[in-house]
C-alpha cells in the first residue's frame, strides 16, 4: 500500500491555473527598430507576426503543468507502507529471592521422582518450572545466606538465567540468613528497571540474624516504591536458631508490600505456591508496532528533471534541424 505523508501539497496544484487565468502575461522590453512599412513588408513575403511564450504553444503549456503536478507529487512524500512488523516488549520485572544458607540442605522434601531431597534441589526444580512457564517476563535472581549477592539480572535470556540457577549451590552466600539485606538488593536492582509493575518473590527457610536492616524497614521501603513481594515460608516454625522459619514476618513483609504469603511443608505445595503466583501475575506484554516505509518521491521528480530535460534538448535541437533541412532542400 502506497500514501503520501504529507498530501496536503496536492491543494497547490491549481496555483499554475489560477496564475495563468488571473496574471497578465509576462512580457520583456527589448530595443528595436521601427518600421514603418512592416506590414507591407509581411504581406509581400507572405508571413505574419507571431507572439512567442506558452500562451500561444500548446506543448509548453501542458508540459508545465505536467512538470509541476510531478514536482508536488514528490514534495508530498510518496511512501509504500510495507506489512508492520510486530515487537512485544514486557511490562513487569520479577525478581526471584532463594535462600541458600546452610539450612536449605535439610532433606525433608522430595523430587519429582518421589525421592527424598534437600530443600535446595526440590527449590530449583519448582522455580525451573516457573521460569519456563514466564517466557515474556523479565525474570531476575538474587541468591541470599550471610549476605545477599545477585546471580542473574533483569533478563529474557531465561536459558543463561536457568543455567545460573543450577549452578547455585547451598552456602555460597554463608550460613546465615540476611531476608532484609536480600529485599534491600532487590529494590536496588528494580531501581534500574523502567517497567511499572515490580514483583519480588522471596523464598527462606529460616530467621534474619544477619541483614544490615530489618526485614520490615525494607518491606516499608518497598512499598514506598511500589514494589509487591510475596513471600514463601518453607522452613520449620518449631525450630530453634537459625532454623526456625519467622513466618509472622514473612506474613508481614507481604502485607506491607501488597503480596501473598504463602507456606510449603512439601514439594507439592510448593509447586502449588509457583502456580498461584502464576496466576497472580499473569503475562501481559505491550505490542510495539513499526510500519517500514520505502520512499518513492524520487521517481516523479526523476521523471519531472527528465521530461525538463527533453525539452530542453528539443529546443536546442530544432534550430540545428531546421537549418540542415533548408540546406537540404537548397
Amino acid at each position: 500500500m502506497w500514501q503520501l505523508d504529507y498530501p496536503w501539497m496536492l491543494f497547490l496544484l491549481p496555483l499554475p491555473w489560477l496564475g495563468y487565468r488571473y496574471l497578465p502575461a509576462y512580457r520583456e522590453a527589448r530595443s528595436a527598430l521601427r518600421v514603418p512599412f512592416f506590414a507591407a513588408m509581411s504581406r509581400a513575403v507572405g508571413e505574419a507576426p507571431t507572439a512567442t511564450g506558452s500562451r500561444n504553444n500548446a506543448w509548453q503549456l501542458w508540459l508545465n503543468l505536467l512538470v509541476w503536478a510531478l514536482l508536488l507529487t514528490a514534495v508530498a512524500r510518496p511512501v509504500f507502507v510495507e506489512k508492520p512488523i510486530e515487537h512485544l516488549q514486557p511490562v513487569r520485572d520479577l525478581l526471584l529471592a532463594i535462600d541458600i544458607s546452610q539450612s536449605m540442605e535439610t532433606q525433608d522434601f522430595t523430587n519429582a521422582a518421589g525421592q527424598m531431597t534437600n530443600r535446595l534441589a526440590a527449590v530449583k526444580e519448582v522455580v525451573q518450572g516457573f521460569i519456563d512457564k514466564r517466557k515474556q517476563d523479565r525474570l531476575g535472581l538474587i541468591v541470599f545466606g550471610s549476605g545477599a549477592y545477585p546471580q542473574a539480572p533483569l533478563t529474557l535470556d531465561h536459558s543463561s538465567l536457568s543455567l545460573l540457577l543450577a549452578d547455585t549451590g547451598i552456602g555460597m552466600a554463608g550460613p546465615n540468613t540476611a531476608i532484609g539485606d536480600a529485599i534491600g538488593l532487590s529494590l536496588k536492582l528494580l531501581d534500574q528497571a523502567h517497567e511499572q509493575e515490580k514483583v519480588v518473590i522471596l523464598l527462606t527457610d529460616g530467621n534474619d540474624t544477619s541483614s544490615a536492616i530489618t526485614p520490615e524497614h525494607a518491606a516499608e521501603m518497598a512499598a514506598d516504591k511500589g514494589v509487591v513481594i510475596h513471600t514463601i515460608g518453607i522452613g520449620d516454625p518449631s525450630a530453634t536458631g537459625e532454623a526456625k522459619v519467622n513466618l509472622s514476618g514473612l506474613e508481614q513483609i507481604a502485607r506491607l508490600t501488597g503480596g501473598q504469603y504463602f507456606r510449603a511443608q512439601d514439594r507439592g505445595s510448593l509447586d502449588q505456591v509457583y502456580s498461584t503466583l502464576d496466576r497472580l501475575t499473569p503475562h501481559e506484554v505491550s505490542t510495539l508496532s513499526h510500519l517500514p516505509k520505502r520512499q518513492l518521491f524520487h521517481w516523479p521528480l526523476g521523471a519531472a528533471l527528465l521530461l525538463l530535460a527533453l525539452y530542453n534538448l528539443g529546443a536546442l535541437l530544432r534550430p540545428r534541424l531546421a537549418a540542415m533541412r533548408q540546406r537540404q532542400e537548397a
